[in-house]
């Protein structure tokens, strides 16, 4: 359309209601009277005039058509000449000398003046996903924008938004803000609704006992949620399996399909608790049965602890292996020292508690306890040799046979001499012979001898030495009171002090010294005590039988009865050097 031509076609028109009479001209008054029956930020009719490749020229009853771009056409290719639109009015006026128009505004302000007509805060809308921004979706409502945020799209966390792009929902709206003119929606909260609504109608449906089909929905260290169909369920850890599983996992994974038990169900909190477990036999009903006490099974170790390995017999079914069933005669400390996860083992039932669930197994009973036939093979009294393996401050350990070790006790070592440490007689590495003493199984002990190899010479002590005989030997050790000598046959006599000389001694030391070979008669014989008393002064000839005797009695009256002359001449002699050390200090 002309412009110019349509507005001179207007000006005789107008002109007839014109007071020629007036100052005022034509033109200006055409103008005056047009823009006068526009007012801007309103919406007004219009009809398409012309198209053109970039938009379309509209006629709005002004001098002047008004351009709209084809951008904002929603449907630019259906557009045609003849065509009314409603478009806003932005300016009457624009530099082109042209009306300002809009298509998309005039077309929001009637979606929204449509929308908040007909829809309140918490009315259900349909929309379509148009696209992302920071935190959210926009929603187009037929016209009118809305921001969907990131936490309502969707019950659950939502990983990629672009997978709900250009999808059609409905939602709830939330927010309608006037002044701004935005609005809030969520999605979730109808889903959340509609869920609601299903999982009441669920829970109606749901017996105890029954089997429904779920999907693993999440999986923590205590167990597994399962999706129903509307309603999640908890699968606990200990309802998972008859037997041992240390994670969840080991045994679901997020998205599995199962079928599960439906134990229990609190409606007021609306929860369920499920079992996968009990669609099964408790395979300990019949535990007693099928593994009698003695008999012998085969398992695979699924798991050690340093007590013991536990042994899975069947599906459900474990015993345990403890360490000290592991071996007859090596100490184990470790169980992982003699089995591996993964192993297949057969072990021997030794005890069945049903109601703790527990299996007792022994790995060891597999083979005949070596410690009874060890008694079988050497009798008390039998004769063994081997090796010294071990010292400790009360005996030595000997190696008999097959990693098994009988103990000789100090007290066992010597007929004659008091034994206050094994090294004084034996250590690590000497070949002995023993003999058998006591062998107890049980206990898993076996006592030796080393003096019970020989004879013991107090027993015929009589028949060794007599009150008077001379006899000779070897000081190995000086006491304050007197020296000990190292007789035949390994006996030990005493010289006390106040038989080294006619005269009186002070100190033994002054007198004899280790090592030294004497002689000496023996003036006491005490065969319960054990001992041997001698005296030196004794060997002068003047010396008869009651001085032997008096001299006796004067040794017996100087040692206190029962006390042994190991200890005693340990104690004085240890006094006695720390006195010496005092005086040359």
């Amino acid at each position: 359309m002309n412009t110019a031509t349509e507005n001179n076609a207007s000006a005789p028109a107008l002109k007839s209601y014109v007071d020629t009479s007036s100052n005022v001209s034509m033109e200006e008054l055409l103008n005056t009277e047009t823009k006068n029956d526009f007012a801007t930020d309103t919406i007004v009719h219009g009809t398409i005039v012309e198209k053109r490749q970039d938009g379309a020229l509209v006629d709005i009853g002004y001098k002047a058509e008004g351009f709209i771009p084809a951008i904002e056409f929603r449907n630019w290719e259906e557009v045609k000449v003849g065509d009314e639109v409603d478009v806003f009015l932005e300016e009457i006026e624009n530099e082109q000398n042209m009306p300002g128009i809009s298509l998309q505004k005039a077309n929001f302000i009637k979606s929204w003046q449509k929308i908040t007509s007909e829809y309140g805060e918490g009315s259900i809308i349909k929309g379509v996903m148009k696209h992302r921004v920071k935190g959210g979706i926009i929603i187009d409502l037929n016209g009118v924008e809305a921001f969907l945020p990131g936490s309502q799209i969707d019950i659950g966390p939502v990983k990629n938004m672009d997978d709900f792009l250009g999808k059609e929902y409905d939602f709830k709206i939330l927010k309608i803000n006037q002044d701004r003119r935005n609005i809030v929606v969520s999605r979730r909260e109808l889903l959340e609704e509609s869920r609601k609504d299903r999982r009441a109608s669920l829970l109606k449906e749901m017996q105890v006992g029954q089997i429904r089909k779920g999907v693993v929905k999440n999986i923590t260290d205590f167990g597994a949620f399962i999706d129903l169909g509307g309603v999640d369920g908890l699968l606990h850890i200990t309802d998972m399996s008859w037997g041992r599983i240390a994670h969840p996992n080991e045994m679901l994974e997020i998205g599995q399909e199962i079928e599960v038990m439906i134990l229990d169900i609190d409606y007021d909190k609306e929860r369920v608790s499920l079992g996968l477990k009990q669609k099964t036999k408790n395979p300990w009903d019949d535990v007693e049965k099928k593994y009698a006490v003695g008999s012998t099974v085969k398992g695979r170790v699924v798991n050690i602890m340093p007590y013991g390995a536990f042994v899975e017999i069947e599906q459900g079914v474990e015993g345990l292996i403890h360490v000290s069933e592991m071996s007859w005669t090596k100490r184990v400390t470790k169980a992982g020292d003699v089995v591996s996860v993964g192993e297949i083992v057969e072990a021997v039932v030794l005890d069945i508690d049903k109601e703790g669930k527990k299996i007792s197994l022994g790995l060891r009973q597999k083979t005949r306890n070596p410690w009874e036939v060890l008694a079988e093979k050497y009798p008390v009294g039998s004769r063994i040799k081997g090796k010294v393996r071990n010292m400790t401050s009360y005996g030595a350990f000997v190696e008999i046979e097959n990693d098994i070790d009988g103990m000789i006790h100090v007290s066992d070592m010597s007929w004659t001499r008091k034994i206050n440490n094994p090294n004084e007689v034996l250590k690590v590495g000497d070949e002995v012979e023993a003999v058998i003493l006591d062998i107890d199984p049980q206990q898993q002990r076996i006592s030796l001898g080393l003096k019970q190899t020989e004879v013991d010479p107090w027993a015929n002590i009589e028949e060794i030495y007599k009150i008077g005989d001379v006899v000779k030997g070897k000081v190995t050790k000086i006491t304050a009171f007197g020296a000990f000598i190292e007789l035949s046959h390994k006996i030990d006599g005493l010289v006390h002090i106040s038989q080294i000389s006619k005269d009186r001694v002070e100190k033994v030391k002054d007198k004899l010294s280790l090592g030294q070979e004497i002689e000496a008669r023996v003036i006491k014989i005490d065969k319960e005590e054990r001992r041997i008393g001698l005296s030196i002064k004794a060997l002068e000839e003047d010396f008869n039988e009651a001085d032997l005797k008096a001299a006796g009695e004067e040794v017996s009256a100087a040692l206190k009865p029962g006390e042994a002359l190991g200890d005693m001449s340990q104690l004085i002699g240890n006094s006695l050097d720390n006195l010496d050390v005092v005086k040359n200090s």
